[in-house]
C-alpha cells in the first residue's frame, strides 16, 4: 500500500517521462554540476584586496573551495612554482593547475558557474568592467596614502583620493553600483571601502566628504555577507600593524592617536 502510494505520488509530479516536471530537471542538473566542479584552494595572503575580491566572487557564487594563507615576505617554493608573477590571489583548480591574477580567477568562477555577476547587456558589462579598473586605481592611490613619507605627499594622496571617490559618487545609483543587484564590480570596491574602516579610526581625513551615496553603498557592503567573510577575524588588527609598520605619515598620526 505504501509503495503505491509512492509511485502515484511520483506519477502525479512528474506525470510524463518524455518531458519531466522542470523542477526535477533543475534539481537533476545542480547535482551534476557540483559532482563535476572541481576542487578549489585559493592561495591568499590576508591583507590582500585582490585576495578578498576573489573570495568574494566565491562566496556569491557559493563555491566550496579551501584557502592558504601564505606569508608574503617568506613565500614558500611550492608556492614561485605556481605563481610566475610571484603574487597572490593563485587559484589551484584540482589537478588542472593554477590560474593567476584575480580579474582573471573571478572571470572563470562567474563563468563555471550559473547566473552571472556581470549586467546582460554588452554595453552595462563593458561599463562595469571599466569601473573595475578604475577601483583597482583607487587601490593603488590608497596605498599611496598610506606609504606618503611626509605631510606634501600625504596630502596629495589624501586629495586625491577624495578626487576619485567624487568621480565614483557621479556613476553609482545605490544601494549597489547599479541598483538593487549586487555585480561583480561591488565586490572590487568592497575591498577598497574596506580600508577606510580602519583608516577612519585614526582620523576623519574627508575623503568621503561629498559622496552621500557612496556612504550609503559603503555601508549597504559592509553589511553584505560575503563581504563580511571575505576577511579573516583579525584584518582590522593586522591591517592597523600593517600602517604601524610603514614608518610613513600615516604611521606618525597613528602613534599619536
Amino acid at each position: 500500500m505504501n509503495q503505491m502510494k509512492t509511485v502515484n505520488e511520483l506519477n502525479r509530479t512528474f506525470p510524463n517521462p518524455i518531458f519531466p516536471n522542470p523542477i526535477f530537471l533543475n534539481l537533476i542538473n545542480i547535482a551534476e554540476r557540483e559532482a563535476n566542479m572541481p576542487q578549489f584552494n585559493l592561495i591568499s595572503f590576508d591583507l590582500c584586496p585582490y585576495v578578498q575580491r576573489s573570495i568574494i566572487t566565491l562566496l556569491e557564487k557559493d563555491i566550496e573551495h579551501e584557502r592558504t594563507y601564505i606569508d608574503l615576505k617568506n613565500k614558500p617554493d611550492w608556492f614561485l612554482d605556481i605563481s610566475p608573477t610571484g603574487k597572490v590571489p593563485v587559484l589551484k583548480v584540482s589537478d588542472q593547475g593554477p590560474v593567476f591574477e584575480s580579474a582573471v580567477i573571478c572571470e572563470y568562477l562567474d563563468e563555471i558557474t550559473p547566473g552571472s555577476l556581470h549586467p546582460k547587456a554588452s554595453f552595462e558589462k563593458a561599463r562595469h568592467r571599466s569601473w573595475i579598473e578604475f577601483g583597482s586605481g583607487i587601490l593603488n592611490s590608497i596605498g599611496g596614502f598610506y606609504s606618503a613619507l611626509d605631510l606634501e605627499q600625504f596630502q596629495k594622496k589624501q586629495q586625491e583620493l577624495k578626487q576619485k571617490m567624487e568621480r565614483v559618487e557621479d556613476v553609482i545609483v545605490g544601494p549597489y553600483f547599479a541598483g538593487s543587484d549586487f555585480h561583480m564590480v561591488d565586490a572590487v570596491y568592497a575591498t577598497v571601502f574596506r580600508y577606510f574602516n580602519v583608516i577612519d579610526r585614526i582620523s576623519d581625513f574627508g575623503i568621503f566628504e561629498h559622496t552621500p551615496k557612496l556612504k550609503v553603498w559603503r555601508s549597504t557592503l559592509n553589511q553584505r555577507k560575503s563581504v563580511k567573510e571575505g576577511v579573516l577575524d583579525t584584518y582590522e588588527t593586522r591591517l592597523l600593524e600593517f600602517f604601524q609598520n610603514k614608518n610613513s605619515y600615516l604611521s606618525t598620526l597613528i602613534a599619536q592617536y
